[in-house]
């Protein structure tokens, strides 16, 4: 049954943490699941959370501490002493979750508390994964699998694969290696109950494998994962050998994280932040775009200024800026939105920018030809201007068409010199958009009333 944190709940955890009922409280979370007590922990103030952490097992306290969010698990693993976060949580980890975790801690605090490890096989493994750039395969795959040598009869692979099973929680697939660990094929369970006791491994293995070298960037990672549908990649060197495995619930954090990132980009905020950080860390991140906004604002103001005389002549012009500069910031911020989404799931192919602006030109044109159309019949009723109707809605269509291929061709040429398409969108392409937009409004508008 799925656990709803409500504020009862919390109100009554609270008083008997606050009169130190010890019994009460852990029967109040033992039986939660460690994502939940994670929820709990973050709605806790941090001396609460460890009043309730030193209850738990073992076990489930290394799979809490996994589940918290990095600024909480950053918070918390603070105030532990080193030999405590070794022995009691370290040592209790997937090498992939504990790489995470000393990740986060200083140069000095990482020595310590793999000093304290006992498990040395394990040590090594996060000393290794240490080396590799967290947004790499290297940095997100575990060392814990099943590996079988190809030369092996089933005789041997079966008793092998006991030892090594008391490692891995989870048994997606098993590895089949040759004598140097380079990475050969997959051993599917079907064929491991209907093959003979001395057949050989590399007689009955799937030879079509799907991995990545540890240097493969995340993102691409993610990309694979979720073409082909795996729940587990496997990760081998430049040689080939085999180095790790990824399985699917590293990739759905990555996932999450670069759809956070991306919507913080196109939001104009350009460092990760949270609701919690501080008031100076969050004015920060945010107010680099909010220049770039005020300064497309004053051009926006310079742009109505030489058109003054224009707008004393014509005053009901001044009624439709807001309407195209809308028009234009909302048009562009849909093109370019599904441009990165392409690129981020690769899914552009191998079109050609020119291509691509054809399609969105031709897109372009019939959303411009359906709106401006509108504004034509609204204005052609309800003014006495037909220079006003002509030019409201003739400068519409044209900002629909700039503000289309602009909103295309940005995001596709950043990504064409490796940056991230993301700040393509939001603020810039708004801000260029609603400068464009009113420019093109005033010169046509110029024209028109000139010659009705």
């Amino acid at each position: 049954m799925q656990f709803e944190l409500t504020r009862e709940f919390l109100d009554k955890l609270r008083v008997h943490i606050d009169k130190k009922e010890e019994a009460a409280a852990f029967d109040m979370v033992k039986d939660l699941h460690p994502a939940d007590i994670a929820d709990i922990y973050d709605e806790l103030e941090m001396n609460e959370a460890q009043f309730l952490h030193v209850m738990l097992d073992e076990d489930k306290a290394a799979d809490v501490f996994v589940e918290l969010e990095d600024d909480d698990r950053e918070r918390f693993i603070e105030s532990l002493p080193s030999e405590f976060i070794a022995k009691q949580l370290i040592d209790k980890m997937d090498s992939d979750d504990a790489a995470d975790v000393i990740g986060d801690l200083s140069e000095q605090k990482q020595e310590e508390v793999i000093s304290y490890i006992q498990d040395l096989d394990l040590a090594g493994d996060i000393v290794d994964l240490l080396n590799y750039d967290e947004n790499t395969a290297g940095g997100l795959m575990a060392k814990e699998l099943i590996t079988v040598n190809e030369n092996w009869n089933m005789t041997t692979c079966l008793k092998e694969m006991r030892k090594q099973a008391t490692e891995v929680d989870e048994i997606y697939y098993v590895y089949v290696v040759d004598d140097n660990n380079i990475l050969k094929g997959t051993l599917s369970l079907k064929k491991m109950l209907l093959a003979s006791a001395n057949a050989r491994i590399k007689n009955i293995q799937n030879t079509e494998v799907i991995s990545v070298k540890t240097d493969t960037k995340s993102e691409e990672v993610a990309n694979i994962m979720e073409k082909y549908n795996l729940v587990a990649l496997p990760v081998v060197d430049a040689i080939g050998r085999l180095a790790g495995r990824i399985t699917i619930d590293d990739v759905v954090d990555v996932m999450r994280e670069e759809a956070e990132r991306d919507y913080q980009l196109v939001s104009g905020i350009t460092q990760d932040v949270e609701h919690s950080d501080s008031a100076w860390l969050l004015t920060r991140a945010r107010i680099p775009w909010l220049f770039i906004g005020l300064f497309g604002g004053i051009i926006g103001a310079l742009v109505i200024g030489n058109y003054e005389y224009d707008l004393g002549l014509y005053p009901q012009m001044a009624f439709f800026i807001p309407l195209i500069a809308a028009m234009g910031g909302n048009v562009g911020v849909q093109s370019s939105s599904i441009i990165v989404q392409a690129l981020a799931t690769n899914s552009l192919g191998f079109e050609s920018i020119g291509k691509k602006l054809s399609k969105e030109l031709f897109v372009a044109s019939i959303n411009g030809i359906i709106l401006s159309s509108v504004i034509f019949t609204y204005n052609f009723f309800l003014s006495d201007s037909f220079a006003l109707t002509i030019t409201v809605s003739s400068a519409l269509f044209a900002v629909i068409i700039f503000a289309s291929l602009f909103g295309t061709f940005v995001p596709m040429l950043l990504d064409r010199f490796k940056i991230d398409p993301a700040l393509a969108t939001g603020p810039f392409i708004t801000t260029v958009n609603d400068i464009m937009g009113l420019f093109l409004y005033l010169m046509i508008g110029r024209l028109f009333f000139s010659i009705f």
